[in-house]
């Protein structure tokens, strides 16, 4: 038999190569190549072995099934970035930092799904024991919870097929190992195999599979990109550790729509949904007070509303500081430079900061106008009224234009309590009668009507 050739595979991106070079040529990473020896699976040859078999297809409309079945969670916000809840047979993978709270909120909802169904939790990096007191603490008491730590994924494969439970929760596919490949557990070869024998796993006996996946000093998911290709979803946990709100965010969805979020507080019992992010977002605002101004930002088909904090201070050295918490810097930058040349605000001489309130991460260009509000707020020293929301992208010719989904974010800015929105002016006329009625609307064509729009009234 001839000996199989060692490949060299990157630990980040999983780029391979014949040789080993300090940094990898496809993420730019060092010192990342790690040798391995690829084997070939038993599937892999059963497969290689049916090449002259074909099989026969299927008519789309002869395929029977109901497609739209799913098992609802029990927490609200968990099923809407699922798309509605679990699909029978998914393979859903959620990462996330340590301690975000990713075993949290899959023990949690073992409680609710073990009423009716059968659940087999599989645990690589705890025992039985902590297991059970971490489901103390979590207040979870279901008979229908069935605990395993193992990390072959031969002997839980047998299992699953030998209980055949309704749901399986693999923590986490990096201390998963398959027999067959030589590589250490957590290699990128381990945990592409691994994924795709609980794929298998899944779609053949129609068990909903979640996977817990670690994420690298980067942030991104940890193992290969084809790991994210593989699964039908791909949940990812956002949040910083000193705030006690969580965003569960759908980065990839087969069964429904992608970038929607769920809102969560992190609490001494586990995980609370958070039903209403808008109102949480804005408690504790100031008011009265300059440099403020609050924008509605669209996450999936929610509109959430945040406050924008802006901050402008003479510098006390030769070039000016620009500081962004939650906003990208790149646009704040943008934002200034059209201010100063569209607008005539002047920043040149001043140390600039923008902080988005409770943690939330802004990439809708919706919040554009309401960034710049709250610079020239503070900059005039200008009071904007906490009644007042502002949103529109702003172009680099100063003008303000239009935006996705205006009438929900009018919609929920009314049902919080705001009586004035400043929106772009290619929006007012897709807005309906009643909601005119009820809103002071104002529309705006450049920056410079927004900000004589404060003025006014």
């Amino acid at each position: 038999m001839a000996k199989l050739k060692s490949v060299y595979v990157c630990s980040q991106c999983g780029f391979e190569s014949a040789k080993w070079y300090g940094k990898c040529p496809g993420c730019g990473e060092w010192n990342t190549m790690n040798e391995e020896f690829p084997t070939v699976s038993s599937a892999k040859q059963k497969n290689a072995s049916a090449v002259n078999s074909p099989q026969k297809s299927i008519k789309l409309r002869d395929i029977t099934g109901d497609v739209e079945q799913r098992i609802s969670t029990g927490i609200k916000e968990f099923d809407r970035v699922l798309g509605g809840g679990i699909v029978i047979g998914s393979l859903v993978l959620i990462s996330g930092d340590p301690g975000i709270g990713k075993s949290t909120i899959l023990l949690q909802i073992c409680e609710y799904l073990g009423k009716e169904r059968s659940v087999l939790y599989v645990s690589g990096e705890e025992s039985v024991t902590q297991i059970k007191l971490r489901a103390n603490r979590l207040c979870v008491h279901t008979d229908n919870l069935s605990i395993l730590a193992q990390t072959d994924v031969g002997c839980i494969v047998e299992t699953i097929k030998s209980e055949k439970p309704d749901i399986v929760i693999i923590d986490s596919i990096q201390t998963m190992i398959y027999d067959e490949c030589s590589s250490s557990a957590g290699s990128v070869t381990q945990v592409r195999e691994c994924t795709n024998i609980f794929m298998q796993t899944a779609k053949s006996f129609g068990i909903p599979i979640f996977v817990v996946g670690h994420v690298n000093k980067d942030g991104a998911i940890a193992g290969p990109k084809v790991l994210e290709h593989i699964v039908d979803t791909v949940l990812y946990f956002e949040g910083e550790r000193n705030y006690s709100y969580r965003i569960l965010r759908g980065v990839k969805n087969r069964f429904g729509s992608t970038n929607e979020i769920g809102v969560f507080e992190m609490l001494q019992n586990g995980l609370r949904e958070v039903e209403n992010p808008s109102l949480l977002m804005l408690s504790g605002r100031p008011k009265n007070t300059s440099g403020t101004c609050v924008a509605c930002v669209m996450e999936g088909s929610r509109p959430i509303l945040a406050e924008v904090q802006g901050l402008v201070s003479a510098t006390g050295y030769g070039t000016p500081r620009r500081m962004s918490t939650g906003f990208d810097y790149n646009r704040m930058a943008m934002i200034i430079a059209v201010l100063e040349k569209r607008a005539g605000y002047f920043f040149n001489n001043m140390d600039t900061y923008i902080n988005v309130v409770g943690g939330l991460k802004l990439d809708d260009p919706s919040a554009d106008l309401s960034v710049a509000m709250a610079l020239v707020s503070s900059l005039k020293d200008a009071i904007v009224n906490d009644k007042v929301i502002a949103f529109g992208e702003i172009g680099l010719a100063g003008e303000i234009r239009a935006v996705n989904h205006c009438e929900q974010r009018v919609s929920e800015a009314h049902r919080l309590g705001f009586e004035r929105c400043i929106i772009p002016f290619h929006n007012y006329k897709g807005l309906s009668r009643e909601l005119k009625i009820n809103v002071d609307i104002v529309p705006v064509r450049t920056i410079r009507d927004a900000f004589h729009s404060l003025t006014e009234n």
